[in-house]
């Protein structure tokens, strides 16, 4: 990429920094009672967790799936189309169905954020570094078994909250919802820590991901550990997206909105640039719905719906322009 397309991009991006704080401060401000200290500062109180929470989400979830994307090679493929949403609710589900709903691994969020962690990552890393090589990463037998594993975490999960008692059921659907009306404030700070210890172990991986997007072959050519990257970075994703979907539920289609729209503005293959251009894409969306949603909807309707509307609808659009252009 030329001079002149680095700066175009970099000028892009710095719009889209202004945006997201433009976003930021309408969400704080409007409909705020300023001559009121009181009020004020209960309004600060309400709405400061649910926008650090909404920033944390849109950094894992964009920059989880531009990783995912150059992982799998394939622009149309992001984290929740392989079933990691589903299999993070199954094993969040399972934990308070095993220990009770009671129990300090699920009553403490804390402690239910790390088990859950725990399991996510182990089992994510297992399942999926086996499919991949299973099938030669060929996105087509990837997105179906996708589908498979979709449905049946799915079905795990739904067979263990039929039976399971109906107390210990409602305060678990609270948590499977993907809402920024009820944040788990209480995991900001380590979910922040996991963050920042992820892109710090994984240094070095991500600076090699332009290499990584060259093929297997290439990447090996120039001295690169190709799968070891590839296990570590599917490690990454894996936690980050667990990360996300424990604070605010999990949001079907926002990686693959952002990750796209990142990649549409930008068209570089510097990920550096793909990974800032999806983060605040993710912020603009999720604090601009939910903007709308408490000022325009009045909380009636939750951002992950219309999110998961124009995800679908922005999915089959991406299906049918990469088919025609094949």
């Amino acid at each position: 990429m030329n001079q002149a397309a680095y700066r175009a991009n970099v000028r892009k991006l710095v719009l889209m920094a202004v945006l997201t704080l433009l976003a930021m401060l309408l969400y704080m401000l409007v409909n705020v009672n300023f001559g009121n200290e009181k009020l004020f500062l209960y309004a600060m109180k309400i709405r400061t967790p649910k926008l650090i929470a909404m920033l944390i989400a849109a950094f894992a979830i964009g920059s989880a799936s531009i990783v995912f994307q150059s992982i799998i090679n394939n622009t149309i493929v992001t984290p929740c189309l392989l079933g990691m949403d589903a299999l993070y609710t199954l094993i969040h589900t399972a934990v308070v169905f095993v220990a009770g709903a009671g129990s300090v691994l699920a009553a403490n969020p804390n402690a239910a954020f790390a088990v859950d962690l725990v399991l996510m990552g182990m089992a994510a890393t297992v399942i999926y570094s086996y499919l991949f090589k299973k099938t030669n990463h060929n996105v087509l037998y990837v997105l179906l078994i996708g589908t498979v594993l979709t449905s049946f975490f799915g079905s795990i999960q739904t067979t263990l909250t039929r039976v399971m008692d109906p107390n210990e059921y409602d305060s678990l659907l609270a948590t499977l919802v993907a809402s920024f009306n009820s944040i788990n404030a209480e995991i900001i700070l380590f979910a922040l820590v996991v963050i920042a210890a992820v892109l710090f172990v994984l240094r070095k991986e991500l600076a090699l991901l332009d290499v990584l997007t060259l093929g297997k072959a290439q990447a090996i050519n120039l001295g690169v550990d190709y799968d070891r990257c590839i296990r570590r970075l599917l490690l990454g994703v894996t936690l980050l997206i667990a990360v996300a979907t424990a604070m605010v539920g999990p949001i079907s289609f926002l990686g693959l909105i952002i990750a796209n729209l990142s990649r549409q503005l930008l068209k570089t293959y510097r990920h550096s640039q793909l990974i800032l251009g999806a983060v605040f894409f993710g912020m603009v969306i999720l604090v601009g719905g939910q903007l709308i949603v408490e000022q325009v909807y009045s909380y009636v309707i939750p951002v992950s719906v219309f999110i998961t509307v124009f995800g679908g609808i922005y999915f089959l659009y991406l299906l049918l322009t990469e088919r025609r252009q094949a």
